[in-house]
Formats: structure tokens, sequence, C-alpha cells
């Protein structure tokens, strides 16, 4: 049931008195780990803890760098969307666009491109991660292109060297395919 299709019942909500509606945001909010989070960072947290959020996050990230070389496909892939996870979880409790943006481009700018094939199994996850690795980056590109002109020359640079580093890599092939630009101009 959505509240938009209960007009009496938002009604209803908003005319109950102060000290009912805060029991019930309470419950509410209990129930929903991002929530909670999210408005922990709206009402207690600044700018700086923005900061120290994406600092947390690339520490995290240059400290599974190490072990991914030693992986194969199969466990680099989980490790991986681990990290984009995580990122993704950064930008459903801050809601910084510009911030999600750099840290999936320092993911990807991160981690290796290439890794052991599996010595058993039916599935080839080595195409399976480079199929996630160009999804990212193509999903982050989409992202790149809405931020505002200023916060685009900020990640440029960045943005130019996955880029390269993409197209000097087996990937090369597979992202033409997804039209993803060799430069960002």
């Amino acid at each position: 049931m959505k509240l938009a299709e209960h007009k009496d019942l938002k009604t209803a909500i908003t005319d109950l008195p102060i000290k009912e509606k805060d029991k019930l945001l309470l419950r509410l909010v209990a129930k929903d780990k991002v929530l909670t989070e999210h408005l922990h960072y709206k009402l207690l947290e600044d700018e700086s803890d923005l900061e120290i959020r994406k600092e947390e996050i690339k520490i995290s990230i240059d400290d599974s760098i190490a072990e991914l070389k030693k992986l194969n496909a199969k466990e680099a892939l989980a490790k991986v969307r681990k990290m984009i996870t995580a990122v993704n979880h950064f930008y459903k409790v801050t809601k910084d666009t510009f911030g999600e943006v750099e840290l999936k481009i320092y993911v990807l700018n991160a981690i290796p491109t290439e890794y052991k094939k599996g010595s058993y199994g039916y599935r080839d996850f080595s195409f399976l991660f480079v199929s996630f690795y160009l999804k990212t980056t193509n999903i982050t590109l989409n992202k790149f292109r809405k931020l505002h002109d200023d916060l685009q020359f900020d990640l440029t640079e960045n943005f130019n060297a996955l880029l390269t580093k993409i197209y000097a890599s087996k990937m090369a092939l597979e992202a033409v395919e997804l039209n993803l630009p060799k430069e960002l101009v």
C-alpha cells in the first residue's frame, strides 16, 4: 500500500498530535537501517564527516587491492561487487552524487583488470568480471555526465585514466561495443 494512493491516510497522519507522530516516526526509522543511517548523517553530521566516510571507503579499497591480485576471476568479482556495494550504500546514506562517482572511479582505477581463470566450473567468470566492470563504468559515466560542469572538471583526469586503462586491456573490444568513449573532453 502506497501512501500516495491513500489521501485520507496522509491527511490523518498530518493531523496526528506531535507526540504520536514522533512515536510512529521512531518506530518506522528503527525498521530501516539505511534510513536510520541517513537520518544520523543528515541530522548529526557535517561536511567533514562526509570526507571521513569517503576516506574510510578508500582505505578499505586500498587494503583489498593486494589481496585481489592473488584471486581468480570468480573470487575477484565477488570482492569487487562488495566494494561497489559499499559505494552504493555510501550514496544511499549521504545522497552525495559527486562522492559516489568519485569513489566508483577510484575503485575501478584501483582494481586489476585481469585475473587467473578458475580451474573448475563451467562458467567463465573472466567474462562476467569484464561485463560487470564495463557495466559499472558505463553507469558511472552516465552519472558523471549529469554532474555540474565544474564537478565534471574535477573528475575528468581520473575518468580519462580509467578509460585509458580499459582500452589498454583485453576489455577494449567490449568497451567499443558499449560505446564507451576513449577519452572525455
